[in-house]
């Protein structure tokens, strides 16, 4: 049996296996692993934003940083259980946070390197997401998964109390990664931005490293902190070469603003991530740039039939392109606009005279979420939808639930349009979005600035969705009156009945909507 004094004594000159050195308090070994996971999972959120403008954002990419970032916290808490069993201190402990803190920093130096110089790698979509990200994020997470078993091996002595205190590391680490995500998603992004979220990373490590490693109490290994340190401020003085691709970051988007040339006439372009999202004619409001929206405009006056006081629904806003163009033609109708994120709309209005535009109103909620609390049954003569960012779907805005909301928000004879990327010979995304629309609406119809279903490569398309017959004779008689070019085409019903009887019988609810997987050849297609 042990006594007292024996006891006291094996504290003193450690148990066999565990370091020899002063343990760690538990609490600031929680604190520790805490911030560790934090800083983990801030840089799992921050990666999809940085990678956003040059990969765009879908269930690929995302699926990618996961899968990376666990990657690399599961193979450094590998290797940091190997270390920690030789070399376990303070200082390596110290190292562990300088390593991360400097790898860190290199997400920003790679990001422009790589990524901002447009290095095109032979790979299919996929493996060039994967390939990209792990080249770009796994480092810092692989050294990062290096702290809890070092902290572990650092914070035992009893090992009659293992379990507490392994139990309550752990708990702490993953209070961390909770902390570390809504502190990110619902703060940090909003109001930092992606790039200076890394540096405030980075700097957090870097107090770690100190803090665990008392350099100051030691004038030699001061020394390494100071130079760790000076990395640090060298290339916090090059940050303007690391800043984001962008004007303004947003929860949801990299945006940004530029001049360019349409058509022979200036036009302001408003880049979401890394698509054109509009192209505007400050000169000239009816002005439309996209063919798309001259197949909506067309649509629209056919509909309307010279009516003025007129209801009408925009589910997405982007740079309020066709929005204003309606709000000129239509100088009396009600116009709404559901745009998600209201730095977009900010930027409309501060960039492209949208308080011009005094007959609308902009909403900056969740189309979903809108039309659920909104009172607009009955209301709109016409909505249009144009909430699908480039290739990434809000699979919940295509689900015959979802469109059942947009028929009951219509009048009796309202039509839904909304726009559609996808090969018309191969696609099979806008099929199955043609099919969930026909179990609500009874006539739906394929519609595209001339007879884009004849090329074999991805295009934007316009299905229209009504309560009532489209007579098409009627249609280009009407639009076509006085010699004016009409840019519509509308697919014949035999042809485009045997389009949706081809492929799999796919139709979007809200439990099974498998959008982006049916979108994701496209990537490959138009060169992402």
């Amino acid at each position: 049996m042990q006594t007292a004094p024996q006891a006291a004594g094996a504290a003193k000159i450690g148990v066999p296996g565990l370091p020899a050195e002063r343990p760690l308090s538990p609490w600031f070994a929680q604190i520790v692993v805490g911030l560790a996971s934090a800083a983990t999972m801030v840089v799992e959120l921050v990666a999809g934003r940085i990678m956003a403008p040059y990969i765009g954002v879908s269930l690929y990419t995302w699926t990618s940083i996961i899968g990376v970032v666990l990657a690399g916290m599961s193979l450094g808490n590998y290797l940091g259980g190997k270390l920690a069993d030789r070399v376990a201190s303070r200082l390596s402990l110290a190292i562990i946070f300088f390593a991360s803190a400097l790898s860190c920093l290199a997400i920003l130096v790679l990001t422009a390197a790589v990524m901002g110089a447009g290095l095109q790698v032979p790979l299919p979509l996929v493996p060039r997401i994967v390939f990209f990200t792990t080249l770009i994020f796994f480092l810092p997470a692989c050294l990062l998964g290096f702290v809890s078993p070092t902290v572990v091996k650092l914070t035992l002595r009893d090992l009659a109390r293992t379990g507490s205190i392994v139990g309550r590391i752990y708990a702490s680490s993953a209070f961390g990664s909770i902390i570390g995500t809504f502190l990110t998603g619902f703060v940090l992004v909003e109001y930092l931005g992606t790039r200076a979220i890394i540096w405030l990373v980075a700097a957090m490590l870097l107090v770690l490293g100190l803090v665990a490693g008392q350099f100051w109490r030691r004038r030699s290994t001061l020394l390494g902190f100071v130079g760790v340190a000076a990395v640090y401020g060298g290339l916090l003085t090059q940050r303007d070469e690391f800043v984001a691709p962008c004007h303004r970051e947003t929860s949801y988007f990299c945006i940004r603003i530029s001049e360019s040339e349409l058509e022979g006439r200036p036009v302001r372009a408003m880049v979401l991530d890394h698509l054109v999202h509009s192209y505007t004619s400050m000169e000239d409001p009816k002005f439309l740039g996209y063919g798309y929206e001259r197949v909506y405009a067309e649509a629209l006056e056919y509909y309307v039939q010279g009516r003025r006081d007129l209801g009408l629904l925009f589910l997405g806003g982007g740079g309020y392109t066709f929005p204003r163009y309606a709000g000129n033609v239509y100088p009396e109708a009600e116009l709404d606009v559901v745009e998600i994120d209201p730095g977009v709309t900010e930027m409309a209005y501060l960039y492209f005279d949208l308080d011009r535009t005094p007959n609308l109103r902009s909403f900056n909620l969740d189309a979903r979420l809108w039309m659920e609390e909104a009172p607009v049954a009955g209301r709109y003569d016409a909505a249009f939808g144009d909430a699908f960012n480039d290739l990434a779907i809000p699979y919940h805005l295509t689900t015959v639930e979802f469109n059942r909301k947009i028929r009951d928000a219509l009048k009796p004879n309202g039509v839904y349009i909304a726009n559609v990327i996808d090969n018309y010979k191969n696609g099979e995304f806008m099929r199955a979005y043609a099919n969930t629309l026909r179990r609500v609406w009874p006539y739906v119809y394929l519609l595209a600035q001339g007879e884009a279903w004849n090329i074999a490569k991805a295009n934007t398309y316009v299905l229209l969705a009504a309560t009532q017959p489209l007579d098409r004779e009627a249609f280009y008689r009407a639009l076509g009156k006085d010699g004016k070019p009409v840019y519509t085409r509308i697919l014949d019903d035999a042809t485009f009945a045997a389009y949706l009887r081809q492929g799999r019988q796919i139709v979007f609810t809200d439990e099974y909507a498998p959008a982006d997987n049916l979108v994701a050849p496209l990537f490959l297609e138009r060169g992402y």
